[in-house]
């Protein structure tokens, strides 16, 4: 027999929207070596702003503190539905590194001329919001301006092939 009745115990899949916040900048101020993928600690109303598209790393870099990684200066606008109990715009959020991940990232950091950068801010499949943080070395003018000449030289030749 056909019920009518909608099918019970199934769930709605999240839309997953993907890449939230790109910094855009760290391609071209400095050579990428390695990148991680880590959680972020984060409030409620923190990841309702963040669902929402309103969040920037452009001005944010990762530390480490007593065996924990920080990111330091990601903004996130307060949520304007939230209570009383809204968060700060900018302040540290711990990142989740493994162990292994975070010795190797501090060992690499105590060489001079490694930082590390947040390349862009995105949402999991299963809905956490997650951060790809690049080990990096800042570029010399002249490696900014060999890029530059490099993309657009391979803009003119995809241009020529049409």
């Amino acid at each position: 027999m056909l019920s009518l009745r909608p099918m019970a115990g199934k769930k709605k899949k999240k839309e997953v929207p993907g890449v939230v916040a790109k910094n855009r900048r760290a391609t071209h101020d400095y050579h990428i070596h390695e990148i991680f993928e880590a959680g972020i600690v984060l409030r409620g109303s923190e990841i309702k702003s963040i669902r929402g598209g309103q969040c920037s790393i452009a001005e944010a870099y990762a530390r480490i503190q007593n065996d924990e990684v920080f990111l330091i200066g990601m903004h996130i606008p307060e949520y304007f539905d939230a209570t009383y109990n809204n968060h700060l715009a900018k302040r540290n959020r711990k990142l989740l590194l493994k162990r292994k991940e975070i010795r190797k990232l501090s060992r690499k950091l105590k060489t001079s001329g490694f930082t590390l950068v947040p390349l862009d801010l995105h949402m999991s499949e299963r809905g956490f919001a997650k951060v790809n943080i690049a080990l990096c070395s800042g570029k010399k003018e002249y490696d900014k301006r060999h890029d530059l000449k490099k993309r657009d030289s391979e803009r003119e030749m995809r241009s020529y092939k049409r």
